[in-house]
């Protein structure tokens, strides 16, 4: 798959790049965690050093409340494009909740746990992404 990119102002084209589909998948959760609020969201890319899957989204929820709306709003809206997990845990605890798309895997987590897994440091080797909202768009840094 390819995605271009277009100058905002002028609408002319400005790159093009082949992407792979879990990776616009793993932009998309992590887009739909920040829309719920969720913090410190990021996007590993782990094809490199993982033979797993192909990229983690990592984001923290400051409460359980967020948590759930969080992956209730992943799962849900992904449905919606037909992406469906193969399985999720943690929804009970909302401690930290485990989406499996199988290339791309979403955690979920309160920020206790995630300092405690510290994901991002266990997988150090892999390129990072952070993503935030800046207006209404969603800007990414890293990669």
């Amino acid at each position: 798959m390819f995605m271009v990119e277009q100058d905002g102002g002028e609408g002319r084209i400005v790159d093009v790049k082949e992407v792979a589909l879990s990776e616009l998948l793993a932009k998309r959760a992590a887009e739909l965690s920040l829309e719920r609020k969720c913090d410190d969201v990021v996007i590993l890319d782990v094809r490199d050093v993982s033979a797993v899957t192909d990229f983690f989204v990592i984001a923290t929820a400051d409460s359980e409340r967020k948590a759930k709306a969080a992956y209730e709003h992943i799962v849900d809206e992904l449905k919606h494009e037909d992406e469906r997990p193969l399985h999720i845990e943690g929804g009970d605890t909302l401690h930290w909740v485990l989406i499996d798309y199988f290339d791309v895997v979403v955690h979920i987590f309160m920020p206790e746990e995630r300092a405690f897994y510290d994901l991002e440091s266990l997988w150090g080797d892999a390129p990072k992404q952070t993503l935030k909202v800046e207006g209404d768009r969603v800007v990414a840094d890293g990669g």
